[in-house]
C-alpha cells in the first residue's frame, strides 16, 4: 500500500486515540474519511464535527458505498481491540480488502521522516508530548502523532505541511512499535504489563530489545540508566533524577506549586506539572531535543511552558475547599504515581479516588500491586472491572480486590449510583482514576460537585 495514493480511508474503531489521530492526519490529506466504533464519546462527536462520518451500529449496510465499490484506492484500518467477529471486519475481509492495524499504518507514514519514537509502560504520553511542544515552539517543524489530547495543542495530532520529522508515541501492546524504524527511540519504563499479550516480563522485555534493535544503525537510545540492564544499543544516552547519567538533575524544589530542576548544572526548568515521575519525563524530552541540537535555553524556555495531557492529572476544579482531578493512571504504578502527587500536593487534606480497573487480565496479574497503591488513599470508590476486548474470567472481579485494600474507608459501587455516592460522600480533593470509560463521568461530577452548586453537595466539606 502506498500511503500517496489513497483516498478513502475507513476505520474500525475511529475512537480510539490512536486511530483518532489517524483519521484527523487522512482528513487532512485530502482523504474521504468515515468510520464504525461502538460507542459514541466526545472524541467521536469531535471527529464528526471535522467531517469523519460516524455510525455506532455494527451494520454493513451502512458503511458508504464509495470504501465498498472502490476498494483499490481504499485503506481499511482496525483496531486489536475490534473482536474478529465484528460483522464490518468480516465484510471487508470476505470481499478480499487487505485490512491494516494501527501500527502498520504509522510504520508507513513515518518511513518518509526522521523518526522520534517514545516508548514505555509509564509516561510515553506525557513525554512525547513534551517533546512535539518543546521542537514546536522552538522552530522545529515536526508532526506527530500522539497517544493523548495535548493541552497545548488541543489535540493528538500535530500537523506541518514543512515538517522532516515525526514524533511518535511508540506502542508496546500487541508489539505494536516493531512497525517502526526510529532515528531516536526513548524509552521511558518497562515496567511489567499486558501479560496476555506477554506472558510474562521476560518476554517484554525481550520485545522492547527487539524494538531497540530496529533503531536507525545511527541513531540513539535515550533511556534510564537502570534500564541499560535489559536494553542495548551501540549509542545509548540516559537520563535521571536520583542519580548520574547524560541528562540529570542535580537539583530539585518546589516554589508556587511548581518544580524548579536543575538539569546537568546549567539550566533551571520551572515544570507546571505535578508529580516528581514528570520531572524526569520533562529531563527525557530535555534529552532528546538537546541530542537534536536545540540550544539548551530554548529548551527550558518550552518546557517552562507546557501545559500537559487531557487525562493526565487534570484539574477540573481546584477551590480551596475543593479539589477535583481526573487522571488516566491504570497500571499500578502509574496510580501510585497520581495517587503521590495528590498527597505531596495536599499534605492535610483527605484523598478519596474513584477507581475503575481496566481489564480482568491486568487485575489478576497485579491484583496485589494495585491494592498496595490504593491503599495509599483515605477513601477509596470501586467501580465494577472495565473489559474492553476481553471476556470476563471467573472468580476475578472488582471484590477480590476491594478486599485486599487496607485503606479505612473503602465500598464497591455501580456505575448508576456512582453520583448520588459522591454527592453524600465527604470529599476534599477527588481523584477519577482509570482508562475505561470512567471519564464519560467527567463533566457531570465536574457539574454536581462544583462549588457553585452548594445545594446539591451536603457531603462536601466546607471549611469556611
Amino acid at each position: 500500500m502506498k500511503i500517496n495514493d489513497v483516498n478513502n480511508v475507513y476505520f474500525l474503531g475511529v475512537g480510539g486515540i490512536g486511530m483518532s489521530a489517524l483519521a484527523r492526519y487522512f482528513l487532512a490529506q485530502g482523504c474521504k474519511v468515515s468510520g464504525y466504533d461502538k460507542t459514541k464519546t466526545t472524541l467521536t462527536e469531535q471527529l464528526e464535527k471535522e467531517g469523519v462520518e460516524i455510525h455506532y451500529d455494527e451494520n454493513v449496510d451502512i458503511i458508504p458505498t464509495v470504501f465498498k465499490s472502490n476498494t483499490e484506492n481504499t485503506l481499511v484500518i482496525y483496531t486489536p481491540a475490534i473482536p474478529k467477529n465484528n460483522k464490518e471486519f468480516i465484510f471487508f475481509q470476505e470481499q478480499g480488502v487487505k485490512l491494516y492495524k494501527r501500527s502498520e499504518v504509522l510504520g508507513l507514514i513515518t518511513e518518509s521522516y526522521f523518526t522520534i519514537a517514545v516508548a514505555g509502560t509509564h509516561g510515553k504520553t506525557t513525554t512525547s508530548s513534551m517533546v512535539a511542544h518543546v521542537l514546536t515552539v522552538c522552530g522545529v517543524d515536526c508532526i506527530a502523532f500522539l497517544g493523548g489530547i495535548s493541552l497545548n495543542f488541543n489535540s493528538n495530532l500535530v500537523l506541518n505541511n514543512k515538517a522532516k520529522i515525526v514524533v511518535v508515541e511508540a506502542d508496546e501492546f500487541d508489539r505494536s512499535f516493531l512497525t517502526l524504524s526510529p532515528n531516536i527511540a526513548l524509552v521511558t519504563s518497562v515496567d511489567a504489563d499486558h501479560l496476555d499479550i506477554y506472558g510474562d516480563h521476560k518476554e517484554m522485555c525481550k520485545t522492547y530489545q527487539a524494538f531497540v534493535n530496529k533503531i536507525n544503525e545511527k541513531g540513539i537510545l535515550i533511556t534510564k540508566p537502570e534500564l541499560k540492564k535489559e536494553l542495548s544499543f551501540k549509542t545509548t544516552k540516559t537520563y535521571s533524577i536520583n542519580q548520574k547519567a547524560d541528562y540529570y538533575a542535580d537539583s530539585i524544589s518546589v516554589d508556587d506549586g511548581k518544580y524548579n530542576v536543575g538539569i546537568n548544572n546549567q539550566q533551571k526548568v520551572a515544570l507546571g506539572l505535578p508529580g516528581i515521575h514528570n520531572v524526569e519525563n520533562a529531563i527525557g524530552a530535555f534529552a532528546v531535543a538537546s541530542e537534536l541540537g536545540i540550544d539548551h535555553s530554548k529548551i527550558k524556555e518550552a518546557l517552562n511552558s507546557y501545559r500537559g495531557v487531557k487525562r493526565r492529572f487534570e484539574y477540573h476544579i481546584n477551590e480551596p475547599n475543593l479539589v477535583y482531578i481526573d487522571d488516566y493512571a491504570h497500571h499500578p504504578e502509574e496510580l501510585k504515581f497520581a495517587i503521590q502527587s495528590a498527597k505531596e500536593l495536599y499534605p492535610t487534606k483527605r484523598i478519596t479516588a474513584v477507581f475503575q480497573p481496566h481489564l480482568y487480565t491486568r487485575t489478576r496479574d497485579f491484583i496485589d500491586e494495585f491494592a498496595a497503591s490504593l491503599s495509599m488513599l483515605d477513601e477509596l470508590i470501586l467501580l465494577a472491572i472495565y473489559p474492553a476486548r476481553e471476556l470476563p474470567i471467573e472468580g476475578i472481579n472488582s471484590q477480590l480486590l476491594l478486599d485486599k485494600v487496607t485503606c479505612n474507608k473503602k465500598r464497591l459501587v455501580e456505575k448508576t449510583e456512582l453520583i448520588d455516592n459522591l454527592l453524600n460522600s465527604e470529599i476534599e480533593v477527588l481523584l477519577t482514576l482509570g482508562a475505561g470509560d470512567i471519564d464519560v463521568f467527567v463533566s457531570q461530577i465536574k457539574e454536581k460537585l462544583s462549588p457553585s452548586q452548594p445545594s446539591q453537595r451536603e457531603g462536601v466539606i466546607n471549611t469556611n
